[in-house]
């Protein structure tokens, strides 16, 4: 792969080798299942199939704070969808997402089953299901939607961006890491000036839109993804880090981002997660809650 400036692409572009980079394994061109295998099928009316990466942790997050708000019709099991191995171009999962990216949502509660694919679109089924954390107050719900897609249009810049070209890429490039340093201060900035004057996205109330933003842009501020807080420099957003620490303390955002974790320590971790009342009494003193 070259790093140079004089590449000139071709007239037409073939996949004839892999890209490099971390993920260069499960890379391709082209949609559709690779192997057959059906999704496991668990007891509560909502199965998730998922890992914990930022767009995961919004979903897990979400039914863990339905949870706690008392919506028992949100028990929920949790799939363990390994993308490194592949486990997104089973035939199941396909199934669930034609598009092959987690987290994937079957609601079981009514007559059929249902498909709900894309995160943000996750966020919202669940928010209308429950009607829990979107305002009903017209402004406010529509304050909550600008930010939440807000995010579903800005976090590729973030993550397919500059996480890639900085911390994923074969090799490290200056034009890219700066093009996609820069737009991600420039949506730190956005989110800080926005922050100044809100206690959260859509105002004075906890949503959707926070449950969205916080797991890609407050990992990015508190460095749990690409070792990047020091490059970009994350402390001078005072008011996205005030805002970031706030939602970390939540029992129900702690407990979410524990479900189908692949790192850290084994304590912080929770796989297949099966019941609810369960799951909190184990995670109870982990969490503190």
């Amino acid at each position: 792969m070259t790093t140079t400036a004089d590449y000139t692409p071709p007239k037409v572009w073939t996949w004839d080798k892999e890209s490099g980079g971390r993920f260069a394994n499960i890379n391709r061109p082209i949609a559709g299942g690779t192997h057959e295998k059906d999704l496991p099928v668990g007891m509560h009316p909502l199965q998730l199939y998922s890992l914990a990466t930022p767009n995961g942790v919004k979903v897990t997050v979400m039914l863990e704070e339905l949870l706690a708000a008392g919506h028992t019709g949100a028990e929920y099991d949790a799939w363990l969808i390994e993308i490194g191995k592949g486990d997104q171009f089973g035939s199941g999962f396909v199934g669930a997402n034609p598009n092959s990216k987690i987290p994937a949502l079957v609601d079981r509660s009514g007559p059929k089953p249902r498909r709900v694919f894309e995160s943000g679109a996750i966020l919202l089924y669940l928010a209308e299901k429950f009607g829990a954390f979107l305002p009903k107050d017209a402004d406010k719900r529509t304050e909550a939607l600008n930010w939440l897609f807000w995010q579903m249009g800005s976090a590729p810049y973030l993550g397919g961006g500059f996480g890639h070209f900085y911390a994923y890429a074969p090799s490290k490039m200056e034009y890219p890491i700066n093009r996609f340093a820069m737009e991600v201060k420039r949506q730190l900035d956005v989110l800080d000036r926005h922050l100044a004057d809100n206690a959260f996205m859509a105002g004075d109330e906890y949503s959707i839109a926070d449950m969205a933003i916080w797991p890609w842009y407050g990992a990015l501020v508190k460095g749990l993804v690409y070792d990047a807080a020091e490059f970009l420099q994350v402390q001078e957003y005072t008011h996205v880090v005030r805002w970031t620490n706030g939602i970390a303390e939540r029992p129900a955002v702690k407990r979410g981002r524990m479900v189908n974790r692949m790192t850290g320590e084994p304590a912080s971790q929770l796989r297949e997660r099966h019941d609810a009342g369960d799951f909190a009494t184990r995670t109870q003193d982990k969490i503190g809650g």
